[in-house]
């Protein structure tokens, strides 16, 4: 069964969001350098910065994993045909993700998680959600709509990453995880 249009939508914007980043059509490495030079400005992290290195470092990782699994004619480059076929494929079985989905998965926890006190508040979704281009008010609306309370746990994190790669549903609170109310 051909993917929705409503996934489409919400993988697109991740694509076009956090790995397209020179919005270039396709992602390829120099969106990665690109992403951990945004990823660490945005946390005030230069160079020097012990952070910056263990991002580029996981950044890499996660580049590696998705080009491997994702680059079906092997150009060096992922069209968005080739992601939705990638997503397509976890939403069978999202129990069991990749490695490199769950490293990126991890990192995005972590970003997201900016007091580093293991879980993620209203104000801290928010904060990296306008950092994205998301508004304010939509993502502290989104955050309501996770359906979690006050905070979300790495666990919870995980079931809504889950949910948000797999489901077609757009009443599931995982829809939610970017910080988006609609697609």
């Amino acid at each position: 069964m051909p993917l929705s249009e409503f996934r489409k939508k919400k993988l697109l914007f991740v694509f076009n969001t956090f790995f397209d980043v020179n919005q270039s059509g396709s992602i390829d490495i120099k969106d990665f350098d690109l992403a951990v030079q945004k990823i660490c400005e945005a946390r005030g992290w230069n160079a020097s910065h012990p952070r910056f290195q263990q991002t580029k470092d996981t950044m890499n990782k996660v580049w590696d994993g998705l080009q491997k699994r994702a680059d079906a004619d092997n150009d060096g480059q992922i069209s968005r045909e080739e992601w939705y076929s990638m997503w397509d494929e976890f939403a069978k079985n999202p129990e069991n993700p990749l490695e490199w989905q769950r490293t990126y998965m991890d990192l995005v926890f972590d970003v997201e998680d900016v007091s580093g006190d293991g879980s993620i508040d209203e104000t801290e979704f928010s904060q990296v959600c306008t950092t994205y281009g998301v508004v304010e008010s939509e993502s502290r609306e989104a955050f309501k709509k996770l359906e979690v309370g006050d905070e979300v746990t790495r666990e919870k994190f995980e079931k809504l990453w889950k949910q948000f790669f797999s489901t077609d549903d757009p009443t599931l609170p995982g829809n939610f995880i970017f910080g988006k109310t609609s697609y």
